[in-house]
């Protein structure tokens, strides 16, 4: 025959400990989704828009080459005359200049922009990781929490 002892229901105590445990993980659960992923997400989308905007200036300089157009500033386009264009001094960044054919300026801004094209995509992968790590570990603190999964909503 048992004792009686044994056949008790878990100590109340034990419940506190349980569920107390349970919120100090959630907690650090949200703090590193807060503090590190989100923050990490934020880092990748600002160097992303970074190389868009580095999309856009090699584009607006192949442009600017093609038709021979200068930018006074704020977009400001006028039709240069210039006397001869069998050289043009290219920026390559850090304060660094190339003097360049025409033919060859072209081809370098084809492929700065694959370049950057490859970078952008590259970060746009690094970004949907970490939405993925996001969702990941918000899907474990619901589960821990004990919470119903949310409605899906398709993203587009």
């Amino acid at each position: 025959m048992t004792h009686p002892a044994r056949l008790r229901p878990p100590r109340r105590r034990d419940d506190v400990t349980t569920a107390m445990a349970a919120a100090e993980k959630a907690q650090r659960y949200e703090a590193f989704v807060s503090d590190v992923l989100q923050r990490d997400l934020r880092r990748v989308q600002e160097q992303r828009d970074g190389v868009f905007e580095q999309q856009a200036q090699v584009l607006q300089l192949r442009t600017a080459l093609t038709r021979l157009q200068v930018d006074l500033g704020c977009n400001f386009f006028v039709t240069a005359e210039v006397p001869s264009t069998e050289r043009v001094f290219v920026a390559l960044g850090y304060g660094f200049y190339a003097e360049l054919t025409l033919p060859e300026a072209l081809r370098h801004l084809d492929r700065r922009s694959r370049l950057l094209e490859q970078l952008s995509e590259s970060l746009t992968r690094d970004g949907a990781k970490i939405r993925a790590h996001i969702r990941l570990v918000l899907e474990g603190l619901r589960e821990l929490q004990g919470l119903q999964d949310p409605p899906t909503t398709s993203d587009p």
